[in-house]
């Protein structure tokens, strides 16, 4: 029987059906491809696809419940819809500073409403005012301000100073929001990645209206292009793994030379031939096409296909640490130590009764010598070093900024 994948979707048009055509004219008879059918949708029950392509459910929340379903009775869901339920943009930025990928300076802003049910009293931990002059002086203006979690260019401001920011802030309502440092950069690029393998490095221009954002050329030239491209192709790998996406785009800025990463949670990121253009569609639909065929091939029924990342991973099965190699080592030492080969007796016996004899008497000197020569004991202490002694900082609040009348709406 045929592999099975699905493709979830809503309003798009041009990659939904060129990737269902692409899988059934690569599949030939092992994989086909389709338009996910829903009817029903009961607990615990499989409903026949290997593999699933979201496009939709971050918009449909019906939808991202039955691919929960569909992940844990083992569809391969790209991307995993548990994770993407947890992940958000402010998250990605602090996982790409352990990382050691560039990123802008960022802080973390309270929503200017209250959410829903809340009192004052439920901001108890949170300072009033702010720390607006040490917030002011490690972004910089001019700075922007977005939802620490969506996407699309949606709540996405260009803030010049203070009173600016505090009056586009009260726009905001209960989202929660994030104060990034403007990259002022002299080349960029958006990246898509498959599969953490498959990537493809597209120039793009922010600034263009939407539909001729790809309409661009790169500004590097010469050895520095062929540098950067190898930086940017590693670090998109590294990102998606680290974060466990098959399907994404990656956005980086460059500024002298190093590409900041400014976007890199798009899990369902625009693949219409209308606004990435007739070459980057090709390459996307060839390549989703190729990996959801890999996927569905090596698919495996009761278990969990859906890809996790290498920070859960980590998480949930971390490496042992050095003290535990060295005692597991140990061990299988001691343990070869009292297995010692019987001695060999050069003199060939046709009696099965001195053959047992020799037999005895090897593995009684064998035994003797073991327990004569014990495994000697290793201990791994670990050495510790000197405590460092942290000193926390003073905050100092700007009265002319906490006191301004422009001040947005004081979070309690």
């Amino acid at each position: 029987m045929a592999k099975k994948v699905g493709i979830l979707f809503g309003m798009e048009d041009t990659f939904p059906w060129a990737f269902i055509d692409k899988v059934n004219a690569m599949g030939g008879d092992k994989v086909v491809a389709e338009p996910v059918k829903i009817d029903k949708v009961q607990q615990g029950i499989d409903y026949g696809y290997d593999v699933i392509i979201d496009r939709i459910s971050q918009e449909v929340p019906f939808y991202r419940a039955y691919l929960k379903n569909a992940a844990l009775m083992g569809t391969a869901v790209i991307n995993n819809p548990f994770w993407w339920s947890a992940d958000e943009k402010f998250f990605n930025n602090c996982l790409s500073v352990k990382l050691g990928i560039p990123v802008p300076k960022t802080v973390l802003l309270p929503s200017n409403h209250r959410p829903d049910d809340t009192t004052a009293k439920s901001f108890r931990n949170l300072e009033d005012p702010l720390d607006w002059e040490y917030i002011f002086n490690y972004i910089g203006f001019p700075a922007y301000m977005k939802p620490h979690s969506g996407g699309g260019w949606k709540s996405v401001y260009r803030v010049d100073n203070a009173d600016d920011l505090f009056e586009k802030h009260k726009e905001t309502g209960q989202l929660v929001m994030m104060l990034q440092e403007e990259i002022v950069f002299d080349d960029y690029y958006r990246v898509y990645c498959l599969g953490q393998k498959y990537v493809h490095i597209m120039p793009y221009e922010p600034r263009n209206e939407f539909h001729d954002r790809y309409n661009t050329s790169p500004k590097t030239t010469g050895d520095e292009q062929i540098k950067l491209m190898k930086t940017i192709h590693d670090y998109t790998i590294k990102l998606n793994q680290a974060l466990g996406y098959d399907f994404n785009t990656v956005e980086f800025a460059v500024r002298n030379g190093i590409p900041y990463a400014i976007d890199f949670c798009n899990p369902a990121p625009d693949a219409d031939v209308h606004s990435v253009g007739q070459v980057n569609f090709d390459w996307i639909v060839e390549h989703a096409s190729k990996f959801a065929i890999e996927k569905a091939l090596s698919h495996t029924t009761n278990q969990h296909n859906s890809s996790w990342g290498t920070f859960v991973r980590s998480a949930v099965s971390p490496s042992k640490p050095k003290s535990e190699e060295v005692n597991l080592k140990t061990a299988v030492q001691a343990k070869k130590a009292m297995v010692k080969k019987p001695i060999a007796t050069k003199a060939k016996s046709t009696d099965s009764k001195t053959r047992t004899t020799v037999k005895k008497a090897a593995t009684k000197t064998a035994t003797v010598k073991a327990k004569a020569t014990p495994a000697k004991k290793v201990s791994a202490k670990p050495k510790t070093g000197p405590t460092k002694k942290v000193v926390p900082g003073k905050k100092s609040v700007s009265k002319a900024v906490s006191g301004t009348k422009n001040s947005p709406k004081k979070t309690k």
